[in-house]
């Protein structure tokens, strides 16, 4: 959650996920608590969302900085080659040539692509989610492998 919207207790949120899946009638947690959500409007990328025991501003402003978590299961299917970032952290990363580069600890988000923070023996080694660097995420394998290019690795 970015921040409070207005007196009634709304959230500006950044969702991870399709907007829709953060719809009205929708269950989600925040911090181990489960709310309902009330409504949501899209805000450009961002979305405005009401939950029904959220009725204050002071209630919206302590959940500042807090995950709303969906179910996986009101989660949409993403097209063939599209994952959630819940689903890319701790896969395993290897290269072509069996080398162990760690596993992955988080996703960023830029503007050109993603790019998967992957921690291990050489450290913290930054990997673009592109075609020519990524060739294949197998999440039932739990590896993605992908090809050492010059200035990949430190």
């Amino acid at each position: 959650m970015l921040r409070a919207h207005g007196v009634y207790g709304e959230l500006i949120v950044e969702p991870l996920a399709p907007h829709e899946s953060l719809s009205a009638g929708t269950r989600v947690t925040i911090s181990g608590r489960e709310y309902e959500i009330a409504g949501a409007r899209s805000e450009g990328r961002f979305l405005r969302v009401k939950l029904a025991a959220v009725d204050t501003r002071e209630k919206a402003q302590a959940l500042r900085g807090e995950y709303l978590q969906a179910r996986e299961v009101d989660l949409p299917a993403l097209p063939e080659g599209e994952y959630y970032r819940f689903q890319l952290v701790g896969l395993a990363v290897r290269s072509f040539d069996g080398r162990e580069l760690g596993r992955v600890t988080d996703v960023l988000s830029a503007p050109e692509n993603d790019i998967y923070v992957v921690s291990g023996p050489s450290g913290e080694v930054l990997i673009p989610a592109v075609d020519d660097v990524v060739h294949d995420v197998n999440l039932s394998g739990g590896v993605i492998t992908v090809e050492i290019v010059p200035g990949l690795l430190p």
